[in-house]
């Protein structure tokens, strides 16, 4: 398939089955933690940059060929921003239409300040948006925006959308430590929550590879001050357990790339879902794989991760 992937275990939502609408990487980001490398160039203008029909099939497909029980959410996911996407409203509602499942859709939440991109998501279960700074410096220094996208649109787009929105809004605050995981960060990042009020507050570490070398998860006493200083909604997203459906393509190969290129993957990952979907040697598959020049391999913090090919990670 190429545009639904898994369904891949995630920190909140369980089994989630993928639509990824934009090609990798469309962003309007280029997060330091990101872990689909670099955005080059990074991209402000809304297309739909695959045919909507399409992409309703293979989600279509994708429900058929699950039983009931092994997919919890649908999710919206892209490789880049999925909000960049222009039909991504009329997505939502005709997949709402092929299925009860909850559909979550997960944003940076940079375009929140225009009004046709928050009624896009109005009919989504949950929306899951970033907040990983209080200030327009460290927002600058973290997500790296967009030139035109000011920390000011930012929160006053997250304002407006929590003031109108039905469903779940989950904001995100990813730690990286030395970064925002201080005391004084929190506060300000705290006092921007608090004019958000979201209704939970999920505290995340960047568990897969970062883009840059030097980005490191927050350490347990930055945690506990996180979940100290941002208060009673926020929880702790713990990196995810469970089992990556690789029976999404017409080879291993295509299955691999179809997640690894949303989805990065730790390699005893791979391995252990390779041992559940192939009979045939692991060792030759992963060879398989690295020959087929669709993936890569990428270490950080003394962790190999495969990625896709074309994704962009420097080495310092």
């Amino acid at each position: 398939m190429n545009y639904v992937f898994g369904p891949v275990p995630t920190r909140r939502l369980g089994q989630s089955l993928g639509i990824d609408p934009v090609p990798l990487k469309t962003c309007n980001w280029n997060c330091v933690y990101c872990q689909l490398g670099r955005s080059k160039p990074m991209k402000n203008e809304r297309a739909d940059f695959f045919p909507a029909e399409d992409i309703l099939t293979e989600v279509e497909d994708a429900l058929k060929s699950h039983q009931p029980g092994e997919i919890d959410w649908i999710t919206f996911v892209g490789s880049g921003e999925t909000t960049l996407y222009t039909s991504l409203g009329w997505l939502i509602q005709e997949v709402k239409k092929l299925t009860s499942l909850p559909v979550a859709v997960i944003t940076n939440g940079s375009l929140l300040h225009k009004r046709e991109i928050r009624q896009d998501l109005s009919t989504a279960d949950a929306v899951l948006p970033s907040l990983d700074a209080g200030t327009p410096d460290l927002y600058r220094r973290i997500n790296r925006p967009y030139p035109t996208l000011s920390f000011e649109s930012f929160i006053d787009g997250l304002i407006a959308f929590s003031e109108e929105y039905q469903g779940n809004l989950w904001v995100e605050v990813m730690l990286v430590k030395d970064l925002n995981d201080t005391e004084e960060e929190l506060n300000k990042i705290a006092t921007a929550l608090e004019r958000i009020n979201p209704d939970e507050i999920h505290i995340m570490q960047p568990t897969r590879p970062p883009v840059e070398t030097w980005v490191k998860p927050a350490d347990e006493e930055g945690l506990k001050r996180a979940l100290t200083i941002l208060g009673d909604k926020a929880r702790v997203i713990h990196p995810a357990s469970g089992s990556f459906d690789l029976g999404g393509g017409k080879t291993i190969v295509e299955a691999v790339v179809g997640i690894v290129t949303r989805h990065p993957m730790r390699e005893d990952e791979l391995v252990e879902a390779l041992n559940s979907w192939t009979a045939g040697d692991v060792a030759k598959t992963l060879f398989t794989l690295a020959e087929s020049g669709k993936v890569q391999v990428v270490e950080r913090n003394g962790v190999r991760f495969w990625s896709a090919s074309p994704s962009y990670y420097p080495e310092e």
